[in-house]
């Protein structure tokens, strides 16, 4: 029990009072200063003794789960924290207490005491400050805990007369938070207490609008959460742009009119929020708020196999070896040998499992808490006939811990909240023991040459097939995702036939030019070869490098005195081996001091290399047709791997008691109905139904057409005709027309031919002839169409480069073959796609139209999408690109604007949600990607948003809580820097599309069960049975199938202030994705995500070529020059230290459509 004031403060676990108390004093944080410790401090303020927040390690004095909530609310604070430091000599002389009870109602949902952590509690009625505050002005500022203010951070205008004399403090730096990074086993994220969102018994929320989204905690926590970190704005000055210091009178100038769409923002020397804030174990994920019910119930069937709870104690203990060793596959082979040699004796006859690091899990105690072991390993035969090299290695097995199994099956059943990582992990390394001996491992997926037939890539790859396997929470029980896979390996073949086959040459006949050298020491460094010109001896090394001499150049010192000896001369001296391609360079082995010289011709590709490098487009489109398989083969090869790995058999799962089924697992599912869309009154058909998730645009009218009064066209295709050029435009035109847009029949200039090496000179002398003729008339150019060849490699990008940042003109390109087609359905998506770029909307939700959607169209809502792309493998040094769009219409969440920015080499945050710098005349500013996109949202409907859905793709099941700490923070600090106490209500969605979870019809001869391609209907949602045990996720397959297996998209929702039910998300999500632009098919992911994946896509054409190795392009806030309104240059840094090249501004009037699509 903790005392506070001689009044008991009651314990929270076990569900009831330990004692009778009195009255519990509801409790408040409080600092007097900056520089002091947090306290906490009763709410009415008549207490005495100060009771201090404990040191970071101890729990004494809070519950866990209260401690979390405070390190929670204070990490969204944007003053800066405390440092705790011990408390010993303080938390001593205080009665212990595992937590503190608040007077809150917990919800009904859950049953185990631990399952939802009571947040702090507070009254409204004002509180008497703290002695040691200042009531003046231009006094030292009140503590942050009462109602007289906050410490260095100035207080919403509109609160003053409620929380008593305000003291005006400075802005004060954002906190420099801390988080874990990278992605742990199973789920790969440690559950503590969360700020609960409480679901009545219908599944809705209760907190009213006048709470805002905090409302439930006390109002020092939410006053903390809401602050901003800079002073707010009044209310006249939310769409001003980026906001100056309070002090100053005149209005700040406007951040380069960049809020309108997917536009570069300009970058200033910034203080950025770069780190993830500290609390990542300080809430939980919203508890599920019941299951759907909307739409036609059916039975399907999902690739997880029930794997039953073992009842075993699991162990783990430490292990060190000695000399160090690196290689997972020497480390499993010690540990082998160890097994072998002393499983019957030292090891109790245990089969232990072992992770190929540092632990090792046994079904049991050991012997032993520590033991010494000495190993011997014999090095591979290498056919020499000597004798083998023996290598010794001491081995230390020690005690670490115990795998609660409990407390994992209380999860499983939903009585507890935190998911058991740890006996996650054990069982999933287990399970993963076996196949590791058998096969070649790769991440969560194994491969072998025997469990398919191989087929060549092309360029020396091959592909191998394998199955992806993971244990996984759900609410049946423990589960085993099983699914296919395929990779690309490198052949085993002679280094001359690879490089023959890489080159797409006959390398006997030239010499290698710089760019073959290149490309061929791309390939082929890290690659492993062995020797062939000394018999049965296969030695094997890796290659470092190519020489820049020749063979026959390549001399090498044999001793000290100084003579030297040709490549060509040792080997026909030493080995009798005659080089015949003298003139190609040698491969480089060994280390950079002391590298060895071997000849190509000598050494072959060592089996079994997984390629990890970029794939070129052939290559991806035949690993495609490998893995393409229609929904029955790709059920019948899964159920046939289960079968083939016979767990049942597997000698480590029976020592741990794990029985897997081998049988699909069956689950209930639902079909959403499509929803009804709006086309233009002036067609035949002025709405439509879609049917299997698909329509057309015969007999109908975009519902808001744009204009295309000016274009011109530009043909870089060789083989493609003028006459065709003109027949083509004149049929694109009048689709446009007949479609509904006003758009001109004729070019402003005849179709010009043009090489595809002269992109940007064409495009700009084009462009200024066109120019005189509309410059006169003060008419701009309103399109360029580009007809490309079929195989364009980088004209398509320099093409939309040269468009969007330096003509300022929206493009639409063509494939030679789409020409020569000249087909209608090419003509429809191409005006489709037209439309949207020139400022107009396709079709609308009639539901949107009429104000059915519900928490969307009731009050101002916007709907954000987010993306993060990284490079591609093998580039190290090319930065990532994050893209954030948001709907600018309401009610009918249609067009979207948008913006990108760089940052840090495979950085998933995004870093510039929100962000705050000093400008040299303005002073401090504020800006980021948030809230730019709410001000052009007000700009567009002259409505605020009262809600923000953000729907955020890309993040792993591991990176949930880092990304939502971070971004949720963005959002909470982007809004406050806009006006006084906005905080419109939240909901965070992560979008998933990289998983293995497959769906199949329960009867796949059911026709009305599957679609043509024999998917799953779209509008399929599961909730149930394989999705996770308490949380609010769902599976949603929204699209038609067309070639393979649908791969349904996992909705799983982080944060939700809306109260969503599951039907009222399932719905909009399942609804928004039939209102996707570029097609008139349902997409297999919600339109926002979608588009921000595009506009990252695109970001990667603005840069300069050689900021990175294959051309992808950093992208980020800025300019080669400042664009008129915007602030200076500014770039973000890598953790390293080097800057993120900024991208180049965009034109204005690329900033108001979507240009991406």
């Amino acid at each position: 029990m903790a005392y506070h004031n001689g009044i008991c403060i009651a314990r929270l676990e076990g569900g009831s009072r330990a004692e009778k108390a009195p009255r519990t004093t509801p409790l408040s944080i409080l600092t007097s200063n900056p520089h002091e410790r947090p306290y906490l401090a009763c709410e009415d303020g008549r207490c005495g003794p100060r009771v201090p927040l404990p040191p970071h390690p101890c729990r004494r004095l809070l519950g866990r789960s209260h401690y979390q909530q405070v390190q929670f609310a204070l990490s969204l604070s944007p003053f800066p924290l405390p440092s705790y430091t011990s408390l010993a000599s303080e938390s001593t002389s205080l009665p212990p207490s595992s937590s503190i009870r608040s007077p809150v109602r917990r919800p009904a949902a859950s049953s185990s005491p631990d399952s939802v952590a009571a947040p702090l509690m507070g009254s409204r009625r004002g509180r008497q400050q703290h002695p040691g505050a200042s009531t003046g002005e231009g006094s030292q500022a009140p503590h942050p805990g009462g109602r007289g203010g906050r410490g260095h951070v100035a207080p919403f205008p509109h609160q003053a007369p409620q929380r008593g004399n305000q003291g005006q403090g400075g802005t004060a730096p954002p906190q420099q938070p801390r988080g874990r990074t990278g992605e742990d086993a199973g789920r790969g994220r440690a559950r503590g207490g969360r700020l609960p969102q409480q679901y009545p018994s219908d599944g809705r929320g209760a907190h009213g609008d006048g709470a805002g989204p905090l409302g439930r905690l006390a109002p020092e926590l939410r006053q903390a959460m809401e602050a901003s970190s800079e002073p707010p704005l009044r209310a006249s000055q939310m769409l001003a742009g980026p906001s100056e210091p309070a002090a100053q009178e005149d209005p700040p100038a406007e951040l380069g009119q960049g809020s309108k769409q997917v536009a570069v923002r300009p970058e200033s020397t910034s203080v950025t929020m770069s780190a993830v804030p500290s609390s990542s174990k300080a809430m939980r994920f919203p508890l599920r708020p019941g299951k759907g019910s909307i739409g036609t119930r059916c039975l399907v069937k999902a690739n997880h196999f029930i794997a039953q709870l073992p009842d075993k104690d699991l162990h783990q203990y430490d292990v060190s070896i000695t000399p160090e060793v690196t290689s997972r596959i020497v480390s499993r082979a010690v540990i082998k040998e160890l097994v072998n040699l002393h499983r019957a004796s030292y090891l109790g006859g245990r089969l232990p499992a072992y992770d190929g690091r540092k632990s090792l899990y046994t079904a049991g105690p050991l012997p032993f808490t520590s033991k010494e072991f000495q190993i011997t390993l014999l090095d591979d035969d290498d056919g020499s006939g000597s004798q083998r090299r023996q290598r010794n290695f001491t081995v230390v097995i020690k005690f670490a811990a115990r795998a609660d199994l409990h407390r994992l099956g209380m999860f499983l059943a939903g009585r507890h909240a935190e998911a058991h990582q740890e006996a996650l992990q054990v069982l999933d390394i287990v399970l993963r023991e076996l196949p590791s001996t058998r096969y070649m491992p790769f991440g969560r997926s194994f491969f072998s040459p025997d469990l398919g037939s191989r087929q060549r890539l092309g360029d020396g790859l091959e592909s191998w097939r394998g199955f992806y396997q993971s244990i996984r929470p759900t609410q049946m029980g423990l589960s085993l995702n099983i699914d296919m896979s395929a990779t690309a390996f490198i052949e085993p073949l002679p280094v001359i036939d690879y490089i023959a086959q890489l080159l797409s040459s006959n390398i006997h006949s030239r010499p290698l030019s710089d760019a073959d050298r290149v490309k061929i020491k791309k390939a082929l460094r890290g690659v492993k070869v062995e020797v062939t010109h000394r018999g049965n001896m296969r030695r094997k090394y890796r290659i470092s490098g190519l020489t820049t001499q020749s063979t026959r150049e390549l001399t090498f010192p044999v001793d000290e005195g100084g003579t030297v000896k040709s490549v060509v001369q040792y080997f026909q001296e030493t080995y009798g081996f005659a080089i015949q391609h003298t003139y190609l360079p040698c491969l480089q082995v060994g280390n950079q001091k002391r590298p060895n010289y071997l000849p190509m011709e000598v050494c072959k590709i060592v089996g079994g290399q997984r390629y990890s490098k970029r794939l070129n487009q052939n290559q991806i489109r035949a690993l495609l047709d490998v893995t393409c398989q229609r929904p029955r083969d790709r059920e019948r090869d899964i159920i046939q791997m289960v079968k083939h790995n016979a767990y049942q058999d597997d000698p480590y799962a029976k020592e741990f008691g794990i029985n897997i089924s081998d049988r699909l697992a069956s689950v209930e599912a639902r079909i959403l109905p499509a929803p009804r869309l709006k086309y233009n009154e002036t067609g035949r058909e002025k709405d439509c139904l879609p049917r299997v998730g698909q329509w057309n645009m015969l007999n109908k009218k975009m519902v808001n057409g744009g204009k295309v009064r000016s274009w011109m066209c530009i043909n870089f295709a060789r083989n493609v005709q003028e006459s065709l050029v003109r027949g083509f435009c004149h049929e694109l035109a009048l689709m446009c027309q007949n479609s509904g847009m006003d758009f001109a029949l004729e070019p402003v200039l005849p179709p010009l031919n043009a090489r595809p090496d002269q992109v940007e000179r064409a495009l700009k002398a084009r462009y200024h002839d066109a120019m005189n003729v509309l410059g006169p008339q003060r008419r701009e150019l309103d399109l360029l169409i580009g007809i490309l060849p079929d195989n364009n490699g980088s004209l398509y990008g320099d093409l939309k480069r040269v468009c969007e940042i330096d003509l300022g003109i929206v493009s639409q390109c063509c494939c030679a073959k789409q020409v020569f087609k000249m087909n209608k359905q090419i003509h429809a998506n191409l005006a489709l796609k037209i439309n949207v770029k020139v400022g107009g909307r396709n079709t609308v939700l009639v539901d949107a139209l009429s104000r059915r959607i519900p928490l969307v169209t009731d009050r101002p809502t916007i709907i954000f999408g987010a993306d993060v792309t990284h490079p591609h493998p093998g580039e190290d040094s090319s930065p990532s690109i994050a893209a954030v769009v948001a709907s600018q219409d309401w009610p009918e969440v249609t067009r979207y604007a948008g913006l990108v920015s760089a940052q840090a080499h495979r950085q998933e945050l995004i870093e510039d949600l929100y962000k705050v710098w000093q400008d040299p005349q303005r002073g401090t500013v504020n800006g980021g990607m948030i809230r730019e996109l709410l001000i052009s949202f007000k700009k567009s409907t002259g409505e605020k948003p009262q809600r923000i859905i953000f729907y955020r793709d890309g993040v792993s099941e591991g990176q949930f809580y880092q990304v939502l700490l971070f971004e949720l923070q963005a959002i909470r600090k982007a809004c406050a820097s806009l006006e006084a106490n906005y905080q419109p209500k939240v909901t965070f969605i992560v979008v998933q599309k990289r998983h293995h979870t497959r769906l199949f019809a329960h009867n796949h001869n059911d026709r009305n069960s599957v679609d043509g391609s024999g998917n799953i209907i779209p509008g399929t949602v599961v909730d149930s049975k394989i999705c996770h045990p308490t949380e609010f996720d769902f599976y949603l397959c929204s699209h038609a199938g067309i070639k393979g297996t649908s791969r349904p998209a996992h909705y799983h929702v982080l944060w939700d202030e809306n109260n969503f039910t599951a039907d009222g998300l399932q719905t909009l999500t399942n609804n928004l994705c039939y209102t996707y632009a570029r097609c008139t098919r349902s997409v297999s992911i919600v339109p926002p995500a979608y588009y921000a994946h595009l506009a990252a896509f695109r970001a990667r054409f603005y840069m300069d070529p050689e900021t990175s190795d294959s051309g992808s392009a950093t992208s980020g806030p800025g300019g080669r020059g400042p664009p008129s309104g915007s602030s200076t240059s500014r770039s973000t840094r890598t953790p390293g230290g080097a800057a993120v090249r900024p991208l180049p501004a965009m034109k204005d009037s690329m900033k108001n459509v979507m240009f991406y699509c």
